[in-house]
């Protein structure tokens, strides 16, 4: 029978939440008001989990004693022998909610996200995938509610995309895409193949929690920002002023470039947001990677190189390499219906997550 692990330090937590909550400037700085508020209802829905853990535990060890009790009704006690497989069963089921809830949050989870596709090998083919990988995504968002704004785009000539970077805002974005992260294989034949032969291509995506000011120190000199006249595909596309704006960080040669809009202003606030963004994502990478050394699974590695997917059209098929995981409804999957993608790779992360926590208790036990 599972045991109900020590909560002691979190109840110690939602004490000292509680006074900070009470303070008369809490709601001063709505960003940290925010973050406190989310981390207080987890560690009150854990507690709470806890509470009735300890319920069905107890109710449990009345049914137990009550079958083994030789002057019971036998009636009684054949109605509590009947209700043991449903509470074990229960208290198996809580003490996996329970673990879960234990979970240190991602504080990221909650972010807007920055997308950033890119034709990798294969040429217009290449350009072409990733066209389609950003349909995908649109449709996703668009299907959960979500808001989708182009931030940069440099078109292939055959159509799709060389690259294109866009912003997805709404509840839990970073969450449900935080894993989407490195290299997309696709297997089929190119319409302009005329030979009918199988094709491999890739575009590497980069999924990016949306940054603030707050989070990235940048000096007053670390930026070197140019202004351009933009480029085009010819006609109206092409701007007569130099509104297209490119910004180097310096200490990192981080570049973001951004000609989508007619006006600099308004090209030169998308393209901070890009690069604070970016400079925020390999800050976190560099802790990743520090704590994946401890690892035996990494899901979440963000690694832009590794494959973690392919999209075979001839067999209809969708595997994600990270967790073996295998699905025959491609043409659902590249309209948009990621769930049955995205649900295994969080429940295999949040696994890892759990059995990492565990260790690290046996270890800190041992001690």
């Amino acid at each position: 029978m599972p045991q109900l692990p020590n909560l002691d330090s979190f109840r110690q937590r939602l004490a000292e939440l509680d006074t900070q909550m009470q303070a008369p400037d809490f709601f001063s700085d709505s960003r940290r008001a925010a973050t406190v508020s989310r981390e207080h209802q987890k560690i009150t829905r854990l507690l709470e989990l806890g509470a009735k853990f300890e319920e069905t535990e107890h109710q449990l060890q009345d049914n137990r004693q009550l079958m083994e009790d030789p002057e019971a009704d036998d009636e009684l006690k054949e109605m509590a022998r009947e209700e043991v497989p449903e509470l074990e069963q229960s208290l198996e089921q809580q003490y996996q909610d329970i673990l879960g809830e234990m979970i240190p949050p991602d504080p990221s989870d909650s972010r807007n996200t920055i997308l950033e596709i890119r034709a990798g090998t294969g040429g217009d083919e290449a350009a072409l995938f990733a066209g389609d990988l950003y349909r995908m995504y649109v449709r996703f968002a668009e299907d959960r509610g979500w808001k989708v704004e182009n931030m940069s785009s440099n078109e292939a000539g055959v159509g799709g995309f060389k690259e294109i970077v866009f912003l997805i805002s709404g509840e839990d974005v970073y969450r449900d895409l935080k894993f989407e992260s490195g290299v997309h294989r696709v297997q089929r034949v190119p319409e302009t193949e005329a030979s009918g032969r199988i094709h491999t291509s890739a575009a590497t995506v980069a999924v990016l929690p949306e940054a603030e000011e707050v989070d990235v120190q940048i000096g007053p000199n670390d930026l070197e920002i140019t202004t351009m006249r933009a480029s085009g595909a010819g006609g109206q596309h092409v701007n007569t002023t130099d509104s297209a704006v490119q910004i180097v960080h310096k200490p990192t040669g981080v570049t973001v470039y951004c000609a989508d809009e007619r006006s600099q202003l308004k090209n030169k606030q998308k393209a901070l947001k890009v690069l604070y963004s970016r400079i925020l994502e390999a800050k976190q990478r560099e802790e990743r990677e520090k704590y994946a050394a401890h690892r035996k699974n990494q899901i979440g590695s963000g690694d832009r190189s590794e494959r973690i997917r392919t999209y075979n059209f001839p067999q209809g098929r969708v595997t994600d390499h990270r967790i073996n995981l295998t699905l025959y409804n491609l043409v659902e999957v590249i309209n948009g219906n990621l769930n049955d993608v995205i649900t295994p790779l969080k429940d295999a992360d949040r696994a890892q997550r759990i059995e990492d926590m565990l260790e690290s208790q046996v270890s800190k036990n041992g001690q």
